[in-house]
């Protein structure tokens, strides 16, 4: 299981064999074509207890999850991960 917390505080855990998904893979892929592969992305790496669990973590005061708060986070994720690895 890899955990941590993100800079602006969301805990997370993933197993480990989720980073060793190719599905997951395809889809960090097809972001760069397709910009609403990052939803197939969060619901792959996450879950669907902890994506709803990111959503409150940054919805905002008039209760918007802007999308760029979120890829902020999953892009955290991705950071910290490979820092722990170091």
């Amino acid at each position: 299981m890899l955990k941590g917390k993100t800079s602006t505080g969301f805990e997370f855990a993933i197993p480990k064999n989720t980073l060793d998904n190719y599905e997951l893979v395809e889809a960090l892929g097809d972001i760069d074509t397709n910009p609403l592969a990052v939803t197939k992305v969060v619901n792959l790496l996450l879950g669907e207890e902890q994506k709803n669990l990111l959503k409150d973590h940054v919805r905002n005061e008039e209760g918007t999850v802007t999308t760029t708060a979120l890829i902020s986070e999953i892009e955290d994720i991705f950071k910290t991960q490979s820092e722990v690895k170091k």
